[in-house]
């Protein structure tokens, strides 16, 4: 009776090359599926008009990586063509946001090459005076916060330390992502 062992071998394999999958466009899951979820929460109707309007909503506070994605996308003022539509339509028909991504891949490739960038940081004031002034502005503006009575070191240093508990704990993944 080996034909249920086969079948679990295969919806194993199913899932691993489900979840590689994911990993290739992991900014575009990603940030696709905190809106799918905030739109979700917002207990609206889906209807493509909403979700480009929540799109559009989100792409404006986006930085980094995912701002890059917005732009990718169409989503910004400043963007050269406009595929939110391809976003709009399937996910007001609840489509997974991984199938959604993948399309948008064959549109563009660029989006699944989009990946977060992994640091680990260490807050203790030992390790942040290793980094050089540059490095801790950077960290001060991934995280939108401004040092502008800073005039050494010392100070970016002490705010970095007052603000990263904010930063670090209800946002687990960008601590992950620096």
């Amino acid at each position: 009776m080996p034909h249920p062992n086969v079948l679990a071998v295969f919806v194993f394999v199913c899932v691993v090359l489900d979840i590689a999958k994911a990993g290739d466009c992991e900014v575009c899951v990603g940030f696709l599926e905190r809106l799918y979820q905030g739109l979700k929460t917002s207990h609206e109707e889906l209807t493509p008009a909403s979700v480009e309007m929540g799109l559009q909503r989100a792409c404006e506070e986006a930085k980094g990586k995912e701002g890059r994605l917005c732009y990718y996308l169409g989503a910004t003022r400043d963007a050269a063509t406009k595929i939110t539509g391809e976003v709009a339509r399937p996910m007001s028909s609840h489509v997974p946001v991984g199938k959604i991504c993948e399309r948008l891949q064959k549109k563009d490739s660029q989006i699944c090459e989009l990946t977060y960038e992994k640091q680990t940081i260490d807050f203790s004031t030992e390790a942040l005076f290793k980094l050089r002034v540059t490095e801790l502005k950077n960290i001060l503006n991934s995280w939108g916060e401004v040092c502008r009575a800073c005039f050494e070191k010392t100070d970016f240093v002490n705010l970095i330390q007052a603000v990263a508990p904010k930063h670090t704990k209800s946002h687990g993944r960008e601590q992950a992502d620096l």
